[in-house]
C-alpha cells in the first residue's frame, strides 16, 4: 500500500492521509470545502453534460486557439481512476501531462499524433498476419462472358493545391467501396460505385424490385500521401445488370489483387477483386472483376473501339429476401459472407465450401449454395452488420428495433452483449479496440446526443463514449485502422473526420478532437443567377413570391432554386467551390489500402462523388513504413514469373450458382 501512495504522489494524485488533513482542517476551519472540486482518489465523476458539451464544443481548425488549447490541458484534471498496474506494463513515449507538448507541421500536438502512429505499424504487422496471399482461384475473370455496350462519363481533375476531385456518377449514390490491394502496391486505385438511375425514383423496403441496373467500376487515379495525382477520374467500366438497383456492396478484403502484367492463357485475364452485391430482387451476386487494362487489350485486339460499359455472368447468387447490410471476413481465408435481412435474420454463407449438402443442383441447370448457418438477430430490419477485425467469430449487428447485439457465431442462441439506445444507421468494430462505433439518426436521440458513440464490449467495462458530436443526423460512418481516425457524413451538409485516443483506457477524460474535410451549404438563387430559359425563370420568380414557403418536391424543382456551396478545408487554408447541384453527401468511406490511407471518397444524393486528401495525417515515420512495404512488394513480384496453372471455370449462365 505504502509504494502504490508513492506512486500516486508520484503521478501527482493526493494520498488519503493528505485528504484526511485537508478535511479536518476545513471542519476546524469552519470553512466548506465541500463545494471545490476534489480530484482525489475515490471521487465520483458526474456526467457529462452532453447538452452543454455539444454547445461550446466546435470543429477543430489547425492553428487557431492554440495557445487557449494548451491552457486548457493544462488546467484538465489527471485521470487517477485508472489500474496503476496497466500504467506500468504499457510501454509508453508521452511526455507527462503537465510538460509542454510538442505542435508538429500539421498543426496537432505529438500526444494526438501518438495514437495514429502506433495504429500505423500495428496494422500493417496484423495485415502480414492475417491476410491471405491468394483465395478462390478458380474464379478467374474470362473475357468471353463480358460484352461491351457504350457509355461514357466525365470528371473534373485533382485540384492543384487541394488535390480534391469530382465526378458525376449520373444519379442518387447509393452504395460505394474502395478496392482493395496488397501494401506497397503503389498501383492505382479503384472503387465501385451505384447510384439510381433517376434523380427522384423511390424503391420501397419492403418490395422487391428488378430493373437494368449499372454498377461502376471508377479508376481514381494513382493516389499517393504525399503527392498530387497525375490524371483525371474516370470509368474503368461498369456492369449491367439486371437484377434490380444495389443496396449494397463489399469487396472480399484479401487475396484476390492480381498484377495486371500477369500473363494468364486467354481468355483468362488478371483479377483486380472479388466483389458481392446485394440486389432488390431478393439475390446476392459475387463477381470476379478484371483489370481494366485487360479489358481494353482483349477488346482492342479483336480490332475494335475499347468502351466503358459491360455485361459479364456472376459466380453466385442468394435468393434470401431483401438484404440490406453485408460484409465480408477480414481475417483469412475470407470465406465466410455475412448478410443481415429485411426480416431480421442474419445468414452465413462459406464460399468455399464444397460440401455437396450446400452445394444442390436445381431443374434449371444451376446450382444453389446453401448458408451454413441462419439465426434470428433482431424483430426488425437489419440495417448494418460488421465482422470483428480481428476474429472469425464475432459479428456485430443493427437493426431498426434499436438494438445493436455482438454475437459469437459459434453460439448464437443469445447474443453477448445487448444495447438499446437509438435507430442507427451504421456500425464499426475498431480493429485494436474491444468495442463498436454507432452513427445514430436524430429520432430516438435527446438533443445533445446525437452523433457518433463508442460502446465498450464489456470487457473493459468504460462507460459509453460520446466520440463525436452533431447536430444533425449522420448518414454514413467509415474509419481508416491505419491513422486510427474516422469519417462521418450528416444531413446538415457537413463532411469531417475525427481522431480516435486509445481505447484501451478510460477516454472520458480525453478532450475529443474533430477536423472539417468539407461543408456544404444550399444556397438560393439570386434574380438573374440561374442558367437558363429567362421567361421560365421570371415565370418561377413570380410563383415563388406568391408562395414563398413552399419548397420544391422534386430533384428538377430543386436544383432550379437553389445550388450547392462546398467550403473545403485542407489544414492548411479555407477555400471555396461553387456547383449548381442539390443535397448532400449520404455516404463517405476511407481508403483501406496503406498506399491511399489519407484519401476519403463521398458520395451524395446529386450524383457528385468528391475525392479528398487528408494531408495532415502523414508524417514521415508512416512514409518510411510505406516505402519499406513499397521496396518488399516490388522484390517480391519482380522476380515473379506468370502463373499459368491456374484453370478456369466455365463461367456462363447456365453455370450460375444460387444461393439460398
Amino acid at each position: 500500500l505504502d509504494y502504490l501512495h508513492n506512486l500516486a504522489k508520484d503521478l501527482g494524485a493526493p494520498s488519503e492521509s493528505s485528504i484526511k488533513k485537508t478535511s479536518k482542517s476545513g471542519e476546524a476551519d469552519g470553512t466548506d470545502k465541500k463545494k471545490k472540486t476534489a480530484r482525489g482518489r475515490g471521487t465520483k465523476r458526474k456526467t457529462p453534460d452532453y447538452k452543454s458539451d455539444s454547445d461550446g464544443d466546435e470543429d477543430f481548425s489547425p492553428g487557431k486557439d492554440d495557445e487557449a488549447e494548451s491552457e486548457d490541458e493544462e488546467d484538465s484534471e489527471p485521470d487517477f481512476s485508472l489500474n496503476i498496474e496497466r500504467r506500468l506494463s504499457r510501454p509508453s513515449c508521452r511526455p507527462p501531462r503537465g510538460n509542454y507538448h510538442c505542435l508538429l507541421p500539421n498543426g496537432l500536438a505529438n500526444n494526438v499524433m501518438e495514437p495514429v502512429w502506433n495504429c500505423f505499424s500495428r496494422t500493417k504487422e496484423f495485415r502480414d498476419e492475417n491476410f491471405s496471399p491468394w483465395v478462390f482461384p478458380e474464379w478467374i475473370p474470362s473475357a468471353k462472358d463480358w460484352h461491351f455496350l457504350s457509355k461514357r462519363f466525365e470528371s473534373l481533375p485533382h485540384h492543384s493545391e487541394r488535390w480534391d476531385a469530382l465526378f458525376f456518377v449520373g444519379g442518387p449514390v447509393r452504395s460505394l467501396e474502395w478496392c482493395p490491394c496488397p501494401d506497397g502496391a503503389a498501383k492505382r486505385q479503384y472503387a465501385a460505385i451505384y447510384c439510381h438511375k433517376g434523380m427522384d425514383d423511390e424503391h420501397k423496403i419492403n418490395k422487391l424490385h428488378t430493373g437494368p441496373v449499372l454498377l461502376q467500376l471508377w479508376d481514381i487515379g494513382d493516389l499517393q500521401c504525399k503527392s498530387r495525382p497525375s490524371t483525371a477520374p474516370h470509368l474503368a467500366y461498369a456492369l449491367a445488370i439486371d437484377d434490380g438497383c444495389i443496396w449494397n456492396i463489399r469487396w472480399c478484403p484479401a487475396g484476390v489483387w492480381e498484377l495486371p502484367s500477369t500473363s494468364r492463357k486467354a481468355p483468362q485475364m488478371p483479377r483486380l477483386g472479388v466483389l458481392a452485391a446485394a440486389f432488390s430482387n431478393g439475390t446476392i451476386g459475387v463477381y470476379s472483376l478484371p483489370h481494366p487494362e485487360a479489358l481494353a487489350a482483349h477488346h482492342q485486339s479483336k480490332g475494335e473501339e475499347m468502351v466503358n460499359c459491360i455485361t459479364c455472368a456472376s459466380y453466385f447468387f442468394s435468393q434470401s429476401g431483401l438484404c440490406f447490410a453485408m460484409d465480408w471476413l477480414h481475417v483469412k481465408p475470407h470465406n465466410l459472407l455475412a448478410a443481415g435481412f429485411y426480416d431480421g435474420l442474419v445468414g452465413l454463407w462459406d464460399l468455399a465450401s464444397k460440401s455437396t449438402l450446400l452445394k444442390v443442383k436445381s431443374p434449371d441447370g444451376g446450382v444453389y449454395l446453401y448458408p451454413y448457418h441462419c439465426f434470428h438477430a433482431h424483430d426488425e430490419n437489419i440495417r448494418t452488420l460488421c465482422w470483428c477485425k480481428a476474429s472469425s467469430n464475432l459479428l456485430v449487428t443493427v437493426g431498426d428495433d434499436r438494438m445493436a447485439k455482438m454475437w459469437d457465431v459459434r453460439k448464437t442462441y443469445v447474443p453477448l452483449l445487448a444495447v438499446k439506445r437509438c435507430l442507427s444507421t451504421e456500425v464499426y468494430w475498431p480493429l485494436f479496440w474491444s468495442g463498436i462505433l454507432v452513427a445514430q439518426e436524430c429520432c430516438f436521440a435527446t438533443f445533445g446526443q446525437h452523433g457518433v458513440h463508442y460502446f465498450d464490449s464489456g470487457y473493459l467495462g468504460i462507460k459509453p463514449y460520446f466520440v463525436c458530436p452533431r447536430k444533425a443526423t449522420i448518414w454514413s460512418l467509415s474509419m481508416s485502422d491505419w491513422i486510427n481516425t474516422f469519417a462521418v457524413v450528416d444531413n446538415g451538409g457537413d463532411c469531417l473526420f475525427s481522431s480516435l485516443p486509445e481505447m484501451d483506457i478510460d477516454p472520458n477524460t480525453i478532450r475529443r478532437r474533430r477536423y472539417s474535410v468539407y461543408r456544404t451549404d444550399m444556397v438560393q438563387f439570386q434574380p438573374g443567377q440561374r442558367p437558363g430559359d429567362k421567361e421560365q425563370e421570371e415565370e418561377e420568380v413570380e410563383n415563388a413570391a406568391s408562395n414563398p414557403r413552399k419548397e420544391p418536391l422534386s430533384y428538377k424543382g430543386a436544383i432550379r432554386k437553389y445550388y450547392l456551396h462546398f467550403h473545403d478545408l485542407d489544414l492548411v487554408r479555407n477555400s471555396k467551390r461553387c456547383l449548381l447541384n442539390d443535397f448532400c453527401a449520404v455516404i463517405v468511406r476511407f481508403n483501406p489500402n496503406m498506399d491511399a490511407y489519407n484519401w476519403i471518397l463521398s458520395g451524395g444524393q446529386s450524383g457528385l462523388v468528391r475525392v479528398n486528401c487528408v494531408r495532415g495525417l502523414s508524417c514521415s515515420v508512416m512514409l518510411k513504413q510505406l516505402r519499406e512495404a513499397q521496396a518488399q512488394f516490388s522484390a517480391m513480384f519482380q522476380s515473379q514469373e506468370p502463373d499459368d496453372s491456374a484453370t478456369a471455370v466455365r463461367h456462363s449462365t447456365a453455370d450460375t450458382v444460387q444461393v439460398h
